[in-house]
């Protein structure tokens, strides 16, 4: 199985095959409304719209398996990174990342990158996993490392 191959629940509810993004650079990112590292969402949107005409997008996946930070609907989701970020790069349904009801998405990416010292889980909100045209995972970031540092990554790939 191959991420394209993968299904996911978009934030209003509708099926959308992973394959739809074939042919882009992908940053895949667990995201979370209620997290130090929430401010983030501003420099995701910043990398989005500074390079999604040549091919790159930014996947949001909501995730309330960290501290609990990520407790709303995906509608409150949705209305707060609009109204708080203006994010409009594809946000996607809650999931949970790590354990027995992780995503598959999640699961393959985990074990294409794992972190450190071979570890698969996810450590907490704003895990980031950077993805070329073709659909392999490049490599893992932790939520420190902020969109502004991924940049050069990103364009790279371009």
């Amino acid at each position: 199985m191959t991420l394209f191959d993968i299904e996911a629940t978009t934030i209003d509810g509708q099926p959308r095959k992973l394959a739809d993004y074939a042919g882009n650079v992908m940053l895949v990112v667990n995201v979370a409304s209620r997290c130090g590292f929430t401010p983030q969402y501003a420099g995701l949107e910043a990398l989005y719209r500074k390079f999604a005409d040549r091919g790159f997008v930014v996947l949001g996946f909501p995730c309330n398996q960290f501290g609990a930070q990520e407790p709303g609907s995906e509608k409150e989701i949705a209305s707060f990174c609009s109204a708080t970020y203006d994010v409009t790069f594809p946000l996607f349904g809650k999931v949970d990342v790590n354990g027995e009801t992780a995503h598959p998405f999640y699961r393959l990416l985990k074990r294409e990158a794992p972190g450190i010292l071979g570890s698969e889980a996810i450590k907490w909100n704003f895990t980031k996993f950077l993805i070329d045209r073709e659909g392999h995972v490049v490599k893992r970031y932790a939520p420190t490392d902020t969109p502004e540092q991924i940049a050069k990554d990103v364009e790279a790939l371009l």
